[in-house]
């Protein structure tokens, strides 16, 4: 899986291309590889006819298929798909979503000339191809489909192996030597932030013979978003040349309309992945799953998550930070109602304009029309995108013309400029209907907010401190004891310690503390004195508490690292795959860290 990563990789190399400005002829090389991607086998090209055109300036949502053809499934078998994920570029946002699908999710199979059929939603790819991914997701979500990139395992390897490894945090120890025909992979993996290989990184993202697809999916999200903070990090243009041959030949991208991906697109792409602000890439996950082998949920899940997907809540990290601390939670734009928008027509559509107005009453903002009996008309009709201009003179207008923009899909916001001040009437804000509206407005993000819970926590140090004490020698920083820890968990029978080096250099040791909680749910607490390791550069949000300095890192409200920055070392807590513990659970873990030598019992 994480077959994004692989994407974004190829997303990546193209920005890389662009902003290291090599010369002609690897110009043309790029131009010449970004056409070895395109859509090239039978099925792929057959799927690409049910694909949707991609719109300038629009979201645009991808599926990605990853798929395998194993030894022991005989010479003529079909390939299987292993992963199946959306993936969404909103500019409205600047944001990156990941919806992943369960493979044993039962869904109605959708396949061109057959009868619909109930099945796990990976037999659409053994039934019928890239064609049938396809057709059953856009039926299951209801969404539009602009992309359709395969990937298959081969690839993913090299790929990973090519680019010098991944960085993945491990959350505990993986075993198992027993493989054969119907058994499990092989894997033998220690708990810890590390760079894999690409066959470990295969092995961890497609493990799952001692849990379920559940953590499968978590574990391909995590690969992705890992995968991107890396490529962004330290992406170079020997790495371009080392993997761009391997892309070619293991991915194919189609694209709606009926054309091969252009390479302006490819850069488009490229430069929009690379500039997300920290914190923007969002996963989603189809909740309520319930079953072992075979998965099934409620259809209001699948819902809930396609409107997650779609409209994700980009101040999720900063609300849900504030009801943890229990803080008062910071509205950045004001309420619908006390809101004045005035609304003029840019595009000489007649109605256009009563139309996005009534579409926005509806929402509860309160419209005005222009002063003295004018018309709602803007001073010309050549507005391509709708454009919302707010009064800077009015507090929190700018935040509500973010608001109200991501209403339109692709508006853009601008300050009020005096020709259409004029016009405004005291509004705070001044929406010109451009040609991008059609007549209806997008659906508002999902708020995320989570109520504030008290941390289930008990009193731990006795857990680990002994393990600690007996390690304290092998590395050059002062360890941190947990003195409470979450109320179910104890330190891991298995593995519960490790120390090693945390980076290839051998500069920087990390110790690694793994508890279990319940039956199958592992978090940690990692140290180290490594200042600059990938996975720290993408953080949400920074917060003092009590003098001591945290950096915040967040997967949509869920708070899934709390890093405690000192002069001599980083102290990461880490959630589960699943993000169990609570966001006041993980703070009060993090705020209990307290040097080796003061805890007694």
């Amino acid at each position: 899986m994480g077959f994004l990563g692989q994407v974004l990789l190829w997303l990546g190399a193209a920005a890389l291309v662009l902003a290291t400005g090599v010369a002609g002829g690897t110009y043309l090389y790029f131009h010449e590889k970004v056409a070895a991607v395109a859509a090239k086998t039978p099925a792929v090209k057959r799927a690409a006819r049910q694909l949707d055109v991609p719109l300038p300036g629009q979201p645009a949502v991808a599926l990605v298929v990853g798929y395998d053809h194993r030894l022991s499934d005989g010479k003529g078998a079909p390939s299987r798909s292993d992963t199946m994920m959306l993936v969404r570029a909103g500019p409205e946002t600047d944001s990156i979503s990941l919806l992943s699908f369960p493979r044993d999710l039962l869904v109605e199979i959708r396949c061109p000339g057959r009868a619909p059929f109930s099945a796990k939603i990976n037999e659409a790819y053994v039934t019928c191809g890239p064609q049938g991914s396809l057709q059953t997701v856009k039926a299951l979500t209801g969404l539009d489909v602009n992309y359709l990139i395969t990937v298959n395992f081969r690839g993913f390897v090299q790929i990973v192996d090519r680019l010098g490894g991944a960085w993945i945090d491990v959350d505990r120890r993986y075993f198992n030597d027993r493989s054969g025909p119907f058994g499990y992979a092989t894997i033998d993996l220690q708990p810890g932030y590390q760079k894999l290989g690409g066959r470990e990184t295969l092995d961890y993202v497609r493990y799952r013979h001692s849990d379920s697809d559940l953590y499968r999916v978590a574990r391909q999200q995590q690969f992705v978003k890992a995968f991107k903070n890396q490529v962004k990090q330290s992406f170079s243009s020997t790495a371009l040349l080392r993997v761009v041959n391997t892309i070619t030949s293991n991915v194919e991208v189609a694209q709606g309309g009926g054309q091969n991906v252009a390479g302006k697109t490819v850069l488009s792409y490229a430069l929009f992945a690379y500039g997300l602000p920290r914190g923007r890439v969002f996963q989603t996950r189809i909740e309520g799953l319930e079953g072992i082998n075979e998965l099934t949920t409620d259809s209001a899940n699948v819902t809930r998550a396609v409107q997650t997907f779609t409209h994700p809540d980009v101040d999720s990290s900063e609300k849900a930070t504030a009801v943890a601390l229990g803080q008062k939670v910071k509205q950045a734009a004001p309420p619908p109602r006390e809101t004045r928008i005035t609304v003029l027509n840019g595009n000489g559509v007649t109605g256009s304009a009563s139309s996005a107005g009534s579409r926005l009453g509806e929402r509860g903002y309160q419209i005005l029309t222009p002063p003295n009996g004018l018309p709602a008309n803007a001073p010309s009709f050549d507005y391509f995108r709708t454009q919302v201009y707010y009064d800077p003179g009015q507090r929190r207008s700018s935040a509500a013309a973010r608001r109200v923009a991501n209403l339109f899909g692709s508006a853009e916001t601008k300050r009020l400029p005096r020709a259409i001040s004029q016009l405004a009437n005291g509004a705070m804000l001044t929406v010109v209907v451009g040609q991008t509206f059609h007549g209806n407005l997008a659906s508002g993000p999902i708020d995320q907010t989570p109520r504030r819970e008290r941390p289930n926590v008990v009193s731990g140090a006795s857990a680990a401190r002994d393990l600690l004490r007996d390690k304290r020698s092998r590395v050059p920083f002062p360890l941190m004891v947990p003195s409470v820890i979450e109320r179910s968990s104890w330190i891991d029978s298995e593995l519960p310690i490790r120390v090693y080096w945390a980076d290839p250099g051998e500069k920087h040791k990390a110790v690694r503390l793994v508890y279990r909680m319940g039956s199958n749910e592992y978090w940690g607490v990692q140290m180290t004195d490594w200042e600059d390791a990938p996975v720290l550069s993408d953080r949400s949000l920074t917060r003092r508490i009590k003098g001591r300095v945290y950096d915040l890192y967040y997967n949509g409200p869920n708070l899934h690292m709390v890093v405690l920055n000192t002069p001599k070392a980083r102290y990461w807590v880490i959630n589960t795959l699943l993000d169990r513990l609570s966001n006041e659970t993980m703070l009060a873990i993090a705020k209990g860290l307290k040097p080796l030598g003061s805890t007694k019992k």
